[in-house]
């Protein structure tokens, strides 16, 4: 049985090519810290770690490269940046579209007061709706860039021109954008931009970044201490970026793969979002034909990026998922997706959604077999109903 992948906005595969060559490179042939010598090896790591933060602030129009710094993922880097910067009596305001990513660690602040702006039924925000929740305690904005559950793409440049203009500072979770479509802090007036390496830049698990505003970055704590290799004589955490937020050894092996990611998707993105949307908009004309299936979010391929959610509301959307994987060898994603505030918004909470998310290596043939699985799932419904 062939397999087709569609779990791209979980974790991207294949990898980008070179990813796993540039990663066994540096396991197998170089092994040193930036940092921690002046021998060869410790130089190399020293040129890829520095070379990836360069390349990373190109894409992502961030040239404030210092104070843009490697994390573990966009799950610790939102956490570095909420933890850091906010402190009891702050008031934040976040969409009703935010994965847990988000809402987990805010909840964890004590005495911090969180506001969701609601989305309409497509997963859309009307700007004017957050401008008038801004109160004079409002600290930080939040805003995921696109939707994990339904792909609805938020208005993050209008909402970052009203922030800068109000002195408040706006943060974009773009896990499900970075390396997709166009992200720019500077454009967008973001104090910090939190991207993942193994989603849309086709890295591997265990390697993001935050890119911050310069001044910004001088005012967030950094969430962990130690060892950075600069400043051996003190005993406290450095003040200079990027060491302020990089204590320990970094991961070395991902920021080789992550390297080579960047190097590849960087002259492509534009070539592979525009097949993943064309392959996005025949699966949402084919799903829009099926009985008794509903899309979440838009029903186009208007204003979203390239995943899509299907609610099957006579069947067990977990059945269906499992049926796709084990009958016709689909991977995808059901369930809340992490984001329960978001199924609420589209109105498929608590029984959640089944996710196709469209990535590099899927093809036509890949649509046409999901959609025949998918008739002959609810079409076998139907059948035993009306037996």
């Amino acid at each position: 049985m062939r397999s087709i992948y569609l779990d791209h906005a979980a974790t991207s595969f294949p990898k980008a090519p070179g990813v796993a060559e540039a990663m066994t490179r540096y396991l197998t042939n170089v092994g040193g810290n930036p940092g921690r010598g002046s021998y060869a090896a410790a130089t190399d790591a020293e040129i890829a770690s520095f070379t990836l933060r360069e390349k990373l602030c190109a894409l992502f129009g961030s040239p404030d490269a210092e104070s843009s710094v490697f994390t573990p993922g966009a799950t610790w880097g939102l956490n570095l940046v909420f933890k850091g910067y906010l402190k009891s009596g702050d008031h934040v305001l976040v969409s009703s579209m935010e994965h847990n990513a988000v809402m987990r660690p805010l909840n964890q602040i004590p005495g911090l007061y969180i506001e969701k702006v609601p989305c309409d039924s497509e997963g859309s925000l009307v700007v004017g709706d957050l401008s008038t929740r801004i109160r004079p305690q409002t600290r930080l904005v939040c805003l995921t860039h696109a939707s994990n559950v339904c792909g609805t793409l938020l208005p993050v440049e209008a909402v970052g021109a009203l922030c800068r203009e109000r002195g408040i500072a706006f943060v974009v979770d773009a896990s499900q954008t970075a390396g997709h479509v166009s992200v720019d802090r500077e454009k967008w007036n973001a104090d910090a931009i939190v991207v993942p390496g193994h989603k849309g830049l086709l890295g591997p698990q265990g390697i993001g970044a935050v890119l911050m505003l310069h001044a910004f970055a001088q005012l967030v704590e950094p969430l962990v201490a130690g060892g950075t290799g600069s400043r051996s004589n003190m005993e406290t955490q450095p003040s200079e970026l990027p060491d302020k937020f990089e204590a320990g050894t970094q991961n070395l092996p991902g920021i080789y793969g992550l390297l080579a990611a960047v190097a590849y998707v960087t002259p492509r993105m534009e070539a592979l979002q525009a097949e993943a949307m064309r392959l996005c908009g025949a699966l949402l004309d084919g799903a829009s034909r099926l009985p008794n299936t509903r899309i979440l979010g838009k029903q186009g391929v208007e204003g979203r990026v390239s995943v899509v959610a299907l609610d099957f509301p006579e069947l067990d959307n977990a059945m269906v998922a499992d049926r796709l994987a084990r009958e016709f060898g689909i991977a995808t994603r059901c369930g809340l997706h992490c984001a329960p505030s978001a199924h609420r918004t589209l109105g498929s909470f608590p029984q959640g959604a089944v996710r196709f998310s469209l990535g590099m290596g899927n093809t036509d043939e890949d649509i046409v077999q999901t959609l025949s699985a998918l008739e002959t799932i609810v079409t076998q419904r139907h059948t035993f109903a009306q037996g």
